[in-house]
């Protein structure tokens, strides 16, 4: 795995609070201890869901890398929620290479076999209104990622036991959510936090046409907006390793033919390259300046050999005034790579300038007394805004340091 695996053992010692989680990586993007994750503590107590796994998968080769069952879990809906779908995609990285998958394969992003039995709903999955007003009472779903290629991978490496399956996977999961009540939504949204957020946007118009077309569907990417951009020392190690997951997994077949018709397919599997071609709306979530973005693309010890961005990318406060700009050229790359998009009135955007990474997972970030807010909302009733046409949402927060409602991650 090399030096795409450098942050594995890195511990966050951040967020306000000072919680302890596992540091970010390629292979493991939101690899955190596990309640901590969700922004929750043990005295929480959240509503712990069980662990389906897909019994009709393996005949449609709809397997995990290791050949094991893919799953999901799923919490019913009541009330007014009951006709309405929550899908949550999950992240975690990605793998490119042969080495990288055949360990993958031994991890619960790449097995069922690793799985959790049971995980916490919390923040846009919790089913308490005080923690998420607007989406409590439907069917909250998340679907486990366990393929390496956002859930857009086809082929196999037979030598290896490796599957790359992340298409038949998500086709499985909507075959089966649809059996058990699914295809009867009035309302769905389809959601993701980081490389489940990528997938989100991938999926998003195959989500939409699962369901006729009075049912209201929209789709949510958190974390999800990867900037092909130029690292420190001026190379592109997101775009190399981008390419290595697109041309490995075979995901080229599964992109969106509106862009690869014109661009190559590791440029379609950056987010920028197929936002405004999605037909249906769609929410980007994103901190301008996404702290896995900082660590894993911008900054990685192999584009930092002399280790001058290490303290500046475990702690924004501890960066030079020549590295913020640097970070500030970098928002302005997302803002640019948004403009388009934001054009559309259906869409919404709520991009705000923290060092943040994935922000409707967690119950601090999503909605609590101390929220993330923007024209004083918070993430959750800005989503429901936009979800439920209550206002238009195009906040885009003025640059850092201004936001002091920010729950920055600082790393050790």
């Amino acid at each position: 795995m090399g030096k795409l695996m450098w942050g594995a053992v890195v511990l966050l010692i951040g967020l306000i609070f000072g919680r302890c989680v596992d540091g970010l990586d390629y292979a493991n993007v939101t690899e955190v201890s596990f309640l901590e994750t969700y922004g929750v503590s043990d005295a929480a107590q959240p509503l712990m869901v069980g662990l389906t796994l897909i019994q009709g998968a393996a005949p449609k080769g709809a397997v995990c890398l290791d050949g094991t069952l893919p799953g999901y879990h799923w919490h019913r809906g009541f009330g007014s929620g009951a006709n309405s779908w929550l899908v949550q995609l999950e992240g975690g990285g990605w793998c490119n290479d042969h080495s990288t998958c055949v360990y993958r394969k031994k991890t619960r992003r790449g097995s069922s076999d690793y799985m959790e039995k049971e995980i916490p709903f919390t923040g846009i999955l919790s089913n308490k209104p005080e923690e998420n007003p607007d989406f409590y009472n439907w069917n909250r779903v998340k679907v486990r990622y366990c393929d390496g290629a956002s859930f857009a991978g086809e082929g196999q490496d037979e030598a290896s036991q490796l599957y790359y399956r992340g298409q038949r996977i998500w086709s499985a999961a909507m075959e089966e959510l649809m059996e058990k009540g699914m295809r009867y939504a009035d309302q769905a949204l389809l959601s993701g936090c980081s490389a489940g957020g990528l997938a989100s946007i991938l999926h998003c118009d195959e989500f939409r046409n699962l369901f006729p077309g009075r049912t209201k569907v929209k789709c949510l990417s958190d974390a999800g907006l990867f900037l092909d951009v130029m690292d420190v020392s001026g190379g592109h190690t997101l775009r190399k390793f981008f390419q290595g997951v697109v041309t490995l997994q075979g995901v080229a077949k599964n992109l969106p033919p509106s862009c690869t018709n014109h661009l190559d397919p590791t440029s379609c599997f950056f987010p920028q390259n197929i936002i405004e071609s999605v037909k249906t709306p769609l929410f980007l979530l994103n901190a301008a300046y996404d702290a896995w973005q900082v660590q894993a693309s911008l900054a990685p010890p192999a584009a930092d050999p002399h280790n001058e961005w290490h303290d500046c990318k475990l702690n924004h406060a501890r960066c030079s005034a020549s590295q913020i700009q640097f970070l500030q050229r970098f928002r302005h790359e997302m803002l640019n790579a948004v403009r388009g998009f934001s054009i559309s009135q259906q869409n919404g955007l709520f991009i705000n300038s923290c060092f943040a990474h994935c922000q409707s997972e967690r119950q601090d970030t999503w909605f609590a007394d101390d929220s993330p807010v923007l024209q004083n909302k918070p993430v959750a009733i800005t989503v429901g805004d936009w979800y439920f046409d209550r206002s238009r949402v195009k906040l885009i927060d003025c640059q850092y340091p201004c936001d002091n409602t920010c729950h920055n991650l600082v790393f050790r």
